[in-house]
């Protein structure tokens, strides 16, 4: 998967959202609100060609104290998620 051009995660009045940036995103109206973890993956992933659930889940287990089956639990969620927001596509 890889996110999708012309969204970007921005820090707005102190919460981590991402925005639509270009006309190809003119008819987005979701807000995306990120946790600091969804946050972190999301900078790490940006502009990658492709990732995985599996790298997402290699990255919370560098940045966090989590047990590598917490962190795919969590890492499949969060893909999940990107993907029916469309904010990522396969």
């Amino acid at each position: 998967m890889k996110t999708k051009n012309g969204f970007h995660l921005r820090k707005v009045c102190g919460e981590n959202v991402i925005v639509a940036e270009g006309i190809e995103n003119i008819d987005f109206s979701k807000i995306i609100s990120m946790n600091e973890s969804a946050a972190y993956l999301w900078q790490k992933v940006e502009g990658m060609p492709a990732f995985t659930a599996e790298d997402m889940a290699r990255f919370l287990c560098e940045e966090y104290d989590v047990d590598e089956t917490t962190a795919q639990a969590d890492a499949q969620t969060v893909a999940q998620q990107w993907l029916e927001a469309g904010i990522a596509e396969d």
